[in-house]
């Protein structure tokens, strides 16, 4: 078949509610998201099964389950018709969503583009910032499962592993920022534009990770950048973790959202939060956030604090993820790969994998064995 699949990866969400206990099987038995030794398949279901029953409520309080795969239905159908425009050589461009943990999963994904005979697709990582938990177990759940339905290779894959500061994703962010300071100003709770607190918000990971040489951190800091750098730096900001769950607080990045947000709150005449590592809504803004959060808050404070709308289908954001595809494309149909390193990824994932795969199982000893050089 001519045409290329772009395919977005993610961990997904249960898009009903009733699905949340598999949804969390499936987190819980993934070892490259959190290895937990030889019992893992028998722990993940006891595990799932106290945690369900509470997580399912969350999703029932957001609307009967996870709105991201409709976000990224949406976001990859629209990049693939820009696609289509900019980048006709490699057209028609096939639209696919790859979960980890919910449906579509990779297997299925996978087998649909094998029967529909799909031999070239990007595999594009809806995790801008590089982390070995998610978007290595993305990776790694593409490899196994390509060995198990494609041993002869009929797809030859390339991979966008990160993008963490693409002009038009810190734009796009930049523009929803605005929007909910001029939000601030009409409503009369701030006179001056400056006193904002700007939160950035990014699901937290152990330390222990970042010890080991997992880039996430530095990779997230770099997004907070280029969007400070869109607003010209006009605001106070700070970066804040959120989802820390499990453990005492100190094993996990820091400062905590949660934690510090009634603070922050009482220091500024205005907040406003950015899910800044999310490319859609789902539980950890619609519920972490909007909900939690803002009841953590004394009600003197509430009006103070909102949330950045999440880029869903900001137009701005789907251009960007455009441009991000069309560069990759490009860089293969030159025979130079990423940034002229004459590779289907970029030059990072190689050390990635070096310093982090170590524990992994039935995966490739280098990337360049699943995605062969130019």
């Amino acid at each position: 078949m001519t045409g290329t699949a772009i395919v977005f990866l993610n961990m997904g969400g249960p898009s009903d509610s009733k699905d949340t206990y598999e949804y969390l099987r499936k987190i819980f038995s993934d070892s490259d998201m959190m290895p937990m030794g030889p019992f893992q398949p028998q722990l993940a279901k006891i595990l799932a099964k106290m945690r369900a029953p509470g997580v399912k409520k969350k999703y029932d309080m957001i609307g009967g389950g996870s709105p991201i795969l409709k976000w990224s239905n949406y976001q990859v159908e629209n990049v693939c018709k820009i696609l289509d425009k900019t980048h006709p050589s490699t057209a028609p461009h096939l639209p696919y969503v790859m979960f980890r943990y919910a449906y579509p999963l990779t297997e299925d994904s996978l087998v649909d583009l094998l029967d529909k005979g799909v031999t070239k697709a990007v595999a594009f990582s809806q995790f801008q910032q590089f982390c070995y938990h998610t978007s290595g177990s993305s990776i790694n759940e593409l490899y196994r499962q390509s060995v198990k339905f494609d041993p002869y290779n009929q797809v030859s894959w390339s991979l966008i592993d990160r993008w963490p500061a693409n002009i038009l994703f810190c734009k796009a962010f930049a523009n929803l920022i605005n929007n909910k300071i001029y939000e601030f100003l009409n409503e009369g709770i701030v006179r001056d534009p400056k006193n904002v607190l700007i939160v950035f918000s990014a699901h937290a990971i152990i330390i222990n990770s970042v010890n080991k040489g997992d880039h996430y951190e530095a990779e997230v800091d770099a997004s907070v950048q280029g969007v400070m750098k869109e607003l010209k730096f006009s605001n106070p900001y700070r970066l804040c973790w959120q989802s820390q769950e499990g453990g005492p607080a100190n094993l996990w990045l820091g400062p905590s959202t949660h934690k510090y947000i009634s603070t922050f709150a009482e220091m500024y005449d205005g907040v406003v939060i950015v899910p800044i590592t999310f490319t859609s809504d789902h539980i950890e803004t619609l519920y972490e956030i909007d909900i939690e959060l803002m009841d953590s808050l004394k009600p003197e404070h509430r009006h103070k604090v909102k949330r950045c709308q999440s880029l869903n289908g900001d137009s701005v954001f789907i251009e960007g993820l455009a441009e991000i595809a069309k560069e990759h494309l490009d860089g293969l149909d030159s025979g130079l790969g990423y940034k002229g390193n004459r590779k289907r990824y970029s030059n990072q994932l190689e050390t990635d994998y070096k310093l982090l795969s170590s524990k992994s199982k039935g995966i490739f000893e280098k990337p360049r064995e699943f995605f062969p050089p130019l």
